[in-house]
């Protein structure tokens, strides 16, 4: 009897439910919810503004993932919910919420209906760069050792940051919250009534350690006196290792979702990070850059190196017995969307839509028309700042080399090149620093849609580009895992490597550097890396002038 497991996708925008066969990995079912609050970026529901940087989602928009999306894929696939063994979860990070000793988050209380803070934090939040760089000034002044393992920098889009901005701005909403938690265990506990700290968001978001824990009370008291006894107040509940089972599907969510009470359901595991094992990543060196709105990067090593600007690195934070390490970009996807949404003539979308096109893929085939460096354009990456290598969300974005010939295909082409130019700039900072990079591997959208992307990213990097197989390598990462919870005695896997052999896979077709195109490349990647240190480490400020100025004058 065939067994299997369901993973679910947390993302920016929607959520992604898969059943997949344990033995194969086929994906037998899916089914995707979209956010109906979306992300709330200029005023909560209400009407209430939000400031800028703000990003935030109603929690009742996750719930709403698990009513409408299991049903789906268990009425699809006619699967007996007997044969499910077990369900995984993976969600954007970091995504924070404060909430009720019983799990109800603070903005569900009417009290607390207009008070931003309140709301679930998106990863995307930079409101919290402020909190970030003391933070950072702090643990650099003190010699605090967990600095290293996150290249140096603390990110804005991290647990502590976040709480420490819902303190000092809603110090109402901080006290009344019993637990600071990640979206991914929320939705964990939602499940089994069981609350956990995932090992892989409290290493890489929440500068948790398996050797040394959280940072001291010390630190904290040393960041705001009211944050002392945050880890011991807040953050009192265990931490849930990947690849094993916080609890049993509850008997309420059983009659919700259909799936059978007491199926066991995984740690919550970042999103990024959960892709590893659909795409068949089993050992060290193999880069998986994961696109979609953003990129997130995650590498495995067999050794611990303290790399200037990465995201972190923790000890087992995919998988057991590797240090894994993550940096990115915190506008791929995101970028070349602003673009055609706001930048791109009305007449453009009139011929796209008389071809029956999308508006991406019309300007796609105009693009990859031009020959590399034809445009006479050079881009940076940071229209939502600066997540690696310089880790500084208060740079914004530059395109120099316009004229008035300069045409709409162009200005894609050069965004795209931009995400390419700063992943090889990723890429380059690892290798210098002694984590080699012998295969790059990409997942998510982007790299199953967009060809001429893909070609760019192999030319820029100088290296064979591969394509994980499935487009829904989050859910069926997830699903891996949930595969590796059950046990190899209930169908599954004793290992989430085991499953990853035999879940996971890359395709056969790769895109291969062509030299000439390589040659051009390396040209404009020196002219994008004399902006990037230009603009990025020092040489001018303007891009924070001009941030804080229009931040002052919109209030």
């Amino acid at each position: 009897m065939n067994k299997y497991t369901i993973g679910i996708d947390y993302g920016s925008l929607s959520g992604r439910t898969v059943l997949v066969r344990c033995d194969t990995g086929e994906v037998v079912a899916e089914s995707t919810l979209e956010y109906p609050h979306a992300v709330m970026d200029t005023a909560l529901p209400d009407g209430t503004p939000l400031g800028q940087d703000w990003a935030l989602q109603d929690p009742q928009d996750y719930l709403d993932v698990l009513y409408t999306t299991i049903p789906a894929v268990l009425k699809e696939s006619g699967v007996d919910s007997a044969d499910i063994i077990g369900v995984g979860t993976d969600f954007t990070a970091c995504t924070v919420l404060p909430v009720k000793a019983d799990g109800t988050p603070l903005c569900f209380l009417p009290q607390f209906r207009s008070t931003p803070n309140a709301y679930v934090k998106l990863w995307k939040h930079h409101a919290a760069e402020k909190y970030a760089n003391r933070l950072t000034e702090i643990a650099r002044r003190r010699g605090e050792a967990f600095l290293d393992r996150y290249g140096g920098k603390i990110s804005s889009e991290w647990e502590i940051p976040k709480t420490w901005q819902i303190l000092d701005e809603s110090p109402e909403v901080y006290e009344a919250a019993d637990h600071i938690v990640e979206g991914g265990d929320w939705i964990v506990w939602q499940l089994t009534g069981v609350l956990g700290k995932n090992t892989c968001a409290a290493g890489y978001k929440g500068t948790w350690n398996a050797k040394d824990g959280y940072p001291s009370e010390e630190f904290f008291k040393a960041l705001d006196p009211r944050l002392a006894n945050y880890v011991s107040e807040k953050m009192n509940f265990p931490i849930a290792p990947l690849g094993k089972a916080v609890g049993g599907v509850t008997e309420e969510m059983a009659a919700r979702t259909g799936l059978k009470a007491g199926t066991p359901v995984s740690s919550s595991i970042i999103d990024a990070h959960v892709a590893m094992p659909s795409a068949g990543i089993t050992g060290p060196g193999q880069l998986l850059a994961i696109m979609g709105t953003s990129t997130c990067d995650i590498l495995l090593s067999e050794e611990e190196r303290f790399v200037p600007g990465i995201c972190g690195v923790v000890d087992g934070g995919v998988y057991p017995g590797f240090y894994a390490y993550e940096a990115g970009q915190s506008c791929v996807g995101d970028h070349f969307a602003w673009f055609v949404d706001h930048c791109c003539p009305a007449s453009y979308k009139e011929d796209a839509d008389r071809q029956g096109k999308n508006l991406h893929v019309y300007l796609t085939e105009l693009a990859e028309k031009l020959r590399p460096g034809e445009s006479g354009l050079v881009a940076l990456d940071w229209w939502n700042g600066n997540r690696s290598v310089l880790a500084d969300y208060d740079l914004t974005g530059l395109l120099v080399g316009m004229t008035l010939s300069t045409r709409p295909e162009e200005i894609y082409r050069a965004l795209i090149e931009a995400t390419a130019y700063g992943t090889r700039m990723i890429v380059d900072t690892f290798v210098k620093n002694g984590v080699p990079v012998t295969k790059f591997v990409a997942t998510g959208g982007i790299s199953q849609k967009n060809a001429m992307a893909m070609q760019i990213y192999a030319d820029v990097l100088n290296m064979p580009v591969y394509i994980a197989d499935g487009k829904q390598g989050g859910a069926l990462g997830a699903a891996c895992f949930a595969a590796a919870a059950a046990g190899k005695a209930a169908g599954g896997y004793d290992s989430i490597t085991e499953a990853a052999a035999v879940m996971g896979r890359q395709k056969e077709q790769f895109y291969r550097p062509i030299p000439e195109n390589v040659a051009v490349y390396e040209t404009l990647f020196q002219e994008y890396s004399a902006l990037h240190d230009y603009f990025g480490r020092g040489g001018s400020d303007v891009m924070k002038h001009l941030k804080a100025m229009r931040t002052k004058l919109r209030g």
